[in-house]
């Protein structure tokens, strides 16, 4: 590894904009944010060290088998967010950068681009959210008190916040990028006359500060690797980013895929499918890493890990021509997972979305397997195996390729004609991660608080009700506004409520567990408000075989509760009827209900808790 004499910013960003120095595909997109940007420039003008860069000289022949992308210069976080392909003559060596992508794009944006953000409390879906803003300096002033220890005044500015900042006498912002058109001394004499503050000795000095440490000071310093071996360049690139920004091994590896692929650019595709599926239904946050574990384990290679062997050419040709169907049983396997009611918030193990997929490109099943009549019965036989090994604590937890590749053959050997059941079930007891119902998971389910992604699903498998396709919300039965100390000290003292006052905290943490839990469609969910479910209920069931239809789908005790003394009673019998009726319906052997009406069974609250705390 050769070392390079060192350059300046402004030399490098000539580089970059000559297509001198580009991306090889196996980095990741720019991740930084705003505020990193404006430390940069801050140490960088300070005459702080900005870190070493790593280049890699790629030869002619190892060009070939790669494909290599251009440095971000306009940057938006809406529809800006992929770098763009470059047609690279591969009769011509180039220089490609390992290490200091991201610092590189950051003072390419803050000298010669923009960048786009989205706007406190904006809309992420809206376009006007995200104003495109440039790199401004304060000349007036150094930066105001802060923790972040900023010496200089730099912002990302839009233009109506200029216009507004135009008249303001401590402010005189300057465009950041303007110091790389003076390139020479002589040109940076004439700035401070050009932007009016040429009698002020602080603006003076602060854009020599800038000027010299874009044009003088070389501070940036290369390490040049020239090994074409590519599992050596691997090897490095993983160990010089470890430290930085979280980076994926399917960064490296969707490299080589976009290298081999013959019929379409692998990075794009894998980009545009992860967003096409994380626009579903209410949205989820799919990987790409799980998308390219999808790709691999609906190929039916037989090894898919994570490892440059499994990304040898004849994979990537099966995963390039089988694209077009991996695509669609995804997206119909993402859809089926809204169908379920499920979204990021609920959706507590993405890789569930590998065996459905599976499945429906096993049986060829399209769109219409979510709607149609003739699939009802298979397709409720999915949704509750995906319901149940998401309640259950751990099945998608650690083993995973194991895990995936003993569903894959069960649905390969047993999933030709209707979704095979007993035995993925048989697999998932093969790894210890049985989903058979025990003392200790009802347990654990009955421990579930409001907020934990293990909520929705378990609340949706248990009440048949339930249309999952529809909005629905995690409602309290009881408003938790309700359940207040203070409401509760009250009836306690008033002698309503006869619990010891020891037993406060615990009345209170019961409200946000599964017992005082329900579903309801989002609409009646906000027309309920905090209104307790004795007032509530009967003003919207008004008959009685209504509000009997509501008690008895809904798992309720025939007495609802009118006030907070009414509470520890009712999450007593709601919690002996949730028991029951888990088992009944994961598989175990019921108990016998009871309707509790006292006030000394809500136990072991805090050991749940703690419990629930290690899942959520």
């Amino acid at each position: 590894m050769a070392h390079k004499d060192a350059v300046t910013v402004a030399e490098t960003l000539r580089r970059i904009q000559r297509g001198e120095l580009i991306l090889p595909a196996i980095q990741r997109e720019y991740v930084w944010k705003p505020s990193q940007v404006i430390k940069l420039f801050d140490s960088m003008m300070r005459g702080y060290p900005v870190g070493t860069f790593l280049s890699w000289r790629v030869e002619p022949e190892t060009v070939k088998k790669f494909k290599f992308y251009g440095f971000m210069k306009d940057y938006s976080a809406f529809d800006k967010r992929h770098n763009q392909l470059l047609d690279v003559d591969p009769t011509q060596a180039v220089t490609a950068v390992l290490d200091g992508q991201q610092r590189l794009t950051s003072l390419n944006i803050g000298l010669r681009g923009t960048y786009a953000y989205r706007n406190k409390g904006g809309w992420a879906t809206k376009e006007w959210s995200y104003p495109t803003r440039t790199l401004h300096i304060n000349l007036l002033g150094y930066a105001p008190e802060n923790e972040a220890g900023l010496r200089y005044h730099l912002a990302f500015l839009t233009r109506e916040q200029l216009q507004s900042a135009a008249d303001d006498p401590t402010h005189r912002w300057f465009p950041v990028g303007d110091i790389l058109e003076a390139a020479e001394a002589s040109q940076l004499m004439k700035l401070p006359q050009r932007y009016g503050v040429g009698n002020d000795e602080i603006a003076t000095d602060i854009l020599s500060d800038l000027w010299h440490a874009v044009h003088n000071k070389a501070s940036l310093q290369f390490y040049e690797e020239v090994d074409q071996d590519i599992e050596r360049v691997l090897d490095i690139f993983i160990r010089v980013n470890s430290g930085g920004t979280v980076l994926s091994y399917s960064d490296l590896l969707l490299s080589i895929a976009t290298a081999q692929w013959k019929s379409r650019d692998a990075r794009a595709a894998v980009h545009g499918l992860v967003d096409q599926l994380n626009s579903t239904g209410n949205g989820f946050t799919f990987s790409k890493d799980t998308i390219l574990k999808a790709g691999l384990v609906l190929t039916d290679i037989g090894d898919f890990g994570f490892k440059v062997k499994n990304f040898r050419s004849e994979n990537m040709e099966l995963l390039d021509t089988q694209w077009d169907e991996i695509s669609e049983s995804l997206r119909v396997a993402a859809g089926l997972l809204a169908d379920f009611g499920l979204s990021e918030g609920s959706l507590s193990a993405d890789s569930v979305l590998i065996p459905v997929a599976y499945y429906l490109r096993r049986r060829n099943l399209g769109n219409d397997y979510r709607h149609a009549e003739k699939h009802r019965e298979d397709r409720a036989a999915l949704r509750s195996w995906v319901l149940r090994s998401l309640i259950v604590r751990g099945v998608w937890g650690s083993g995973l390729d194991t895990l995936l590749r003993d569903l894959r053959e069960a649905i390969r050997t047993h999933g030709a004609s209707g979704f095979p059941t007993s035995a993925l079930e048989a697999a998932l007891s093969k790894q210890g991660k049985s989903l058979e119902v025990t003392d200790s998971l009802v347990d654990d389910i009955l421990s579930l608080r409001f907020g934990s992604p293990r909520t929705f699903p378990t609340l949706a498998i248990l009440f048949d009700h339930v249309d999952t396709r529809h909005v629905h919300h995690v409602d309290h039965i009881y408003p938790a506004s309700l359940v207040t100390k203070k409401n509760v000290e009250k009836a306690v003292v008033s002698g309503s409520l006869d619990i010891d006052r020891s037993e406060i905290d615990e009345v209170i943490a019961a409200r946000d567990l599964l017992p005082n839990l329900q579903l309801l469609p989002g609409a009646e969910n906000v027309g309920k408000s905090d209104v307790p479910p004795a007032a509530w209920a009967p003003a919207i069931y008004a008959s009685n075989d209504e509000m009997g239809a509501y008690i008895d789908r809904n798992a309720l005790p025939a007495t609802l509760p009118a006030a907070v003394e009414d509470f520890p009673a009712f999450f007593e019998s709601r919690r002996a009827l949730l028991e029951q009726r888990i088992r009944a319906k994961l598989g175990a052997a019921p108990v016998e209900a009871t309707d509790v009406q006292s006030e000394d069974r809500i136990e072991d609250i805090d050991a749940d808790l703690a419990i629930a705390d290690t899942e959520d």
